[in-house]
């Protein structure tokens, strides 16, 4: 309920303050004016708001904002801190070109950032197949492991990201080939074959039978006690780590119809300092080698190397 406009406006008298001349339920509001500190505050946000949006882009246009007086701008700020962060890798960059990737592992702390800029990389390329953790699955090799088909050093392992396997695009890519035996041997064969391959690594009997099939057959390649032989990327049969499975039906299956995959090359797609930096992160992961001649050198003649 409004007051009379003819009528001047009630003064409340405990306070002092006017009405303003409404009323709900019984209740009317006072005309309380607010605090000054908050006004010059309110006052001082929208000067601020002007002259911010005069500074800086602001009002949003048909296909940009309003640039600014300062040409400011969130995309060349952008732009700016990121051509400072190649700046700072370039000289790193620069130092793992320089150096030969046999000797990187004589540079502990250039390896160190050479590893830590392969994670990135891998995280980008390699994870669709060998998984975050470099754990691999089936079919995919895990990278933690120390089991190599084609050699776990610095220099074997660029070799391998440079030119693939079994890639039809790079005439030095890896290449193995294991021959079908299917129809070559009748079931009872190919079980006492089975049977022998799991005894070369502790999980069943060997038998006469199967123990000529696999000299006959697997033994060139393969090796007499199953080692492999990464020559030909021969893959060891006396350990526990298995590509495409341990058991006695996913061998049986290998040994009939066997599965070679496929590994791009990332010459070309990559620059050779990143497959580099590549390099020294997977050899990083914990199953990584020493080069041949740091093997062969004083280091190696003590103590078995873990």
């Amino acid at each position: 309920m409004a007051n009379d406009p003819n009528t001047p406006n009630r003064i409340d008298e405990p306070t002092g303050t006017e009405f303003v001349g409404h009323e709900w339920d019984g209740i009317e509001e006072l005309n309380t004016p607010l605090p000054r500190w908050w006004l010059w505050t309110f006052y001082a946000t929208v000067a601020w708001a002007v002259a911010y949006s005069v500074a800086y882009p602001a009002w949003p246009m048909l296909s940009q904002a309003t640039e600014g007086m300062i040409g400011w701008t969130s995309r060349g700020q952008l732009a700016d801190e990121l051509a400072k962060a190649e700046e700072d890798r370039s000289a790193v960059r620069a130092q793992i070109a320089a150096i030969p990737t046999a000797e990187l592992a004589a540079n502990p702390e250039l390896l160190r950032q050479a590893a830590a800029g392969g994670a990135a990389a891998f995280k980008v390329n390699c994870v669709q197949c060998h998984g975050s953790g470099a754990a691999g699955s089936a079919g995919y090799p895990n990278l933690n492991d120390d089991d190599w088909l084609w050699g776990g050093d610095l220099e074997t392992i660029e070799f391998t990201i440079r030119h693939g396997i079994r890639w039809e695009g790079d005439q030095q890519t890896h290449t193995s080939l294991m021959p079908a035996f299917a129809g070559m041997f009748s079931d009872a064969q190919v079980n006492g074959l089975v049977g022998h391959v799991l005894s070369l690594s502790g999980q069943g009997q060997s038998n006469a039978a199967g123990a000529q099939l696999y000299a006959d057959n697997c033994l060139a390649c393969h090796g007499p006690d199953g080692g492999g032989d990464r020559a030909f990327g021969a893959p060891a049969l006396n350990d526990a780590i298995w590509l495409y499975g341990s058991t006695a039906s996913e061998i049986r299956s290998q040994v009939l119809n066997p599965r070679h995959g496929v590994m791009p090359a990332w010459q070309g797609r990559l620059d050779p300092v990143t497959i580099k930096m590549l390099a020294a992160y997977v050899h990083s992961l914990g199953g990584g080698e020493a080069t041949p001649e740091a093997a062969a050198g004083p280091a190696a003649e003590g103590d078995e190397q873990p």
